[in-house]
Protein backbone atom coordinates (compact mmCIF):
# COMPACT_ATOMS: atom_id res chain seq x y z
CA UNK A 1 0.00 0.00 0.00
CA UNK A 2 1.09 3.62 -1.25
CA UNK A 3 2.51 6.00 1.98
CA UNK A 4 0.47 8.53 1.15
CA UNK A 5 -2.73 6.21 1.49
CA UNK A 6 -1.48 4.89 4.81
CA UNK A 7 -1.17 8.06 5.97
CA UNK A 8 -4.42 9.07 5.05
CA UNK A 9 -6.38 6.23 6.80
CA UNK A 10 -3.98 5.95 10.03
CA UNK A 11 -5.35 10.43 9.92
CA UNK A 12 -9.09 9.20 9.36
CA UNK A 13 -8.76 6.59 12.29
CA UNK A 14 -7.25 8.91 14.36
CA UNK A 15 -10.36 11.16 13.74
CA UNK A 16 -13.19 9.02 14.52
CA UNK A 17 -11.31 7.25 17.49
CA UNK A 18 -11.30 10.99 19.16
CA UNK A 19 -14.89 11.95 18.04
CA UNK A 20 -15.99 8.38 19.82
CA UNK A 21 -14.51 8.90 23.17
CA UNK A 22 -15.85 13.08 23.24
CA UNK A 23 -19.28 11.47 22.44
CA UNK A 24 -18.88 8.88 25.52
CA UNK A 25 -17.63 11.59 27.94
CA UNK A 26 -20.26 13.71 26.94
CA UNK A 27 -23.32 11.61 27.69
CA UNK A 28 -21.16 10.55 30.61
CA UNK A 29 -21.38 14.25 31.94
CA UNK A 30 -24.99 14.82 30.91
CA UNK A 31 -25.87 11.72 33.29
CA UNK A 32 -23.91 12.93 36.15
CA UNK A 33 -24.95 16.67 35.56
CA UNK A 34 -28.63 15.49 35.44
CA UNK A 35 -30.28 13.60 37.68
CA UNK A 36 -33.92 11.86 37.26
CA UNK A 37 -36.32 12.92 39.34
CA UNK A 38 -37.96 9.93 40.32
CA UNK A 39 -41.19 11.34 41.36
CA UNK A 40 -41.61 13.22 37.94
CA UNK A 41 -40.49 11.18 35.44
CA UNK A 42 -41.97 8.77 33.13
CA UNK A 43 -41.00 5.36 32.62
CA UNK A 44 -39.44 5.55 29.54
CA UNK A 45 -37.11 8.04 31.35
CA UNK A 46 -36.73 6.34 34.29
CA UNK A 47 -35.97 2.63 32.52
CA UNK A 48 -32.48 4.28 31.43
CA UNK A 49 -31.38 4.57 34.63
CA UNK A 50 -28.94 1.18 35.41
CA UNK A 51 -30.24 -1.80 36.79
CA UNK A 52 -34.04 -0.38 36.10
CA UNK A 53 -34.80 -1.16 32.57
CA UNK A 54 -38.44 -1.14 30.95
CA UNK A 55 -40.11 -3.67 33.99
CA UNK A 56 -38.92 -1.48 36.83
CA UNK A 57 -39.64 1.45 35.30
CA UNK A 58 -43.12 0.64 34.65
CA UNK A 59 -43.23 -0.69 38.56
CA UNK A 60 -42.13 2.48 39.73
CA UNK A 61 -44.74 4.26 37.78
CA UNK A 62 -47.48 2.37 38.95
CA UNK A 63 -46.07 1.74 43.03
CA UNK A 64 -45.70 5.58 42.75
CA UNK A 65 -49.36 6.53 41.79
CA UNK A 66 -50.52 3.93 44.45
CA UNK A 67 -48.88 4.91 46.95
CA UNK A 68 -47.18 8.39 46.80
CA UNK A 69 -44.45 10.01 45.81
CA UNK A 70 -40.56 8.45 47.17
CA UNK A 71 -39.14 10.48 49.28
CA UNK A 72 -35.61 9.09 49.46
CA UNK A 73 -34.10 6.37 47.45
CA UNK A 74 -34.59 3.44 50.16
CA UNK A 75 -37.95 3.90 49.69
CA UNK A 76 -37.68 2.45 46.27
CA UNK A 77 -36.90 -0.83 47.76
CA UNK A 78 -40.90 -1.19 47.93
CA UNK A 79 -40.92 -2.10 44.23
CA UNK A 80 -40.25 -6.08 43.53
CA UNK A 81 -37.02 -6.29 42.26
CA UNK A 82 -34.95 -3.37 43.62
CA UNK A 83 -32.76 -4.16 46.66
CA UNK A 84 -30.28 -2.00 48.44
CA UNK A 85 -27.45 -2.81 45.72
CA UNK A 86 -29.64 -1.03 43.35
CA UNK A 87 -30.85 2.05 45.34
CA UNK A 88 -26.81 2.03 46.21
CA UNK A 89 -26.03 2.56 42.66
CA UNK A 90 -28.71 4.98 41.75
CA UNK A 91 -27.85 7.74 44.51
CA UNK A 92 -26.26 10.23 42.68
CA UNK A 93 -28.32 9.98 39.56
CA UNK A 94 -31.57 10.32 40.94
CA UNK A 95 -33.74 13.08 42.92
CA UNK A 96 -36.76 13.28 44.70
Amino acid sequence: MNTAIKRRLTGLLLVMLLSLATFTAGQALAQEMEPINVNSAGAELLAELPGIGETRATAIVEDREANGPYASAEEMTRVSGIGEATVEGLADQVTF
